[in-house]
């Protein structure tokens, strides 16, 4: 009885495994040396980007600046193929955000970007768009609410810790998810289609929650 009890255990972590980020590649962050990353922002300590662990399902992904648009289509009253620089001439937002990953880590981190709501001021929207698809270079994809996104002016960052979004931290742009896991902060994004429809991404579809709201207690999202 107590082997079988054990056996049940293990098999039981072994699934655990299989359906968690533990089982992707695990990368360690590097910042840009040309540039001087913060250490404290508004009071607060930050992570050092270099202690930051991160998760991607197929590595770090390298894309061209010069070459970069970030296109914005669905529900929209104007679909937008926007540039690097173009982006960077947006209105900019700049905050303290925790993120936290359903494997039970997290980091403190300055982050500096556009907001979404500034994204679609240049967008329009239409009656009745209700949620945000983020599409990203390795096949990744996520959703989340447009009324979360909206309240909460959830922002893509472009800068981390005050030095340029590393390519292994999802350079040119990484969606800041205030409030929810890890796996729904993409990374890479090439692409934003606004819907009526719900969409399960890269996680969801197996199984973790499409809300991905942090829970104070515990950290598994199902």
């Amino acid at each position: 009885m107590v082997l079988h009890g054990r056996m049940n255990f293990f098999i039981f972590l072994l699934v655990l495994l299989l359906v968690s980020g533990c089982v992707e590649p695990q990368q360690t962050p590097t910042a840009n040396i040309s540039e001087t990353e913060d250490t404290f922002f508004a009071g607060r300590e930050l992570t050092s980007i270099k202690e930051q662990r991160n998760n991607a399902i197929k590595g770090t992904q390298f894309i061209n600046e010069a070459t970069y648009t970030l296109q914005v289509t669905g529900m929209v009253n104007k679909s937008l193929n926007l540039t690097y620089e173009e982006l960077l001439a947006l209105p900019v937002a700049d905050r303290f955000v925790r993120m936290d990953c359903v494997e039970g880590w997290g980091f403190d981190a300055r982050w500096t970007g556009v907001t979404l709501s500034s994204i679609f001021n240049d967008s329009g929207l239409q009656p009745g768009a209700k949620n945000v698809i983020f599409y990203c270079a390795d096949g990744y994809s996520t959703s989340l609410e447009l009324d979360y996104l909206r309240g909460n002016d959830i922002m893509l960052a472009y800068r981390l810790n005050n030095v340029t979004l590393p390519s292994d931290r999802g350079f040119p742009l990484q969606l800041v998810a205030e409030g929810r896991y890890g796996y729904k902060w993409a990374k890479w994004i090439t692409h934003i289609e606004v819907t009526d429809q719900s969409y399960e991404g890269f996680w969801e579809s197996r199984g973790y929650s499409n809300l991905a709201i942090l829970e104070k207690r515990g950290f598994l999202p199902f």
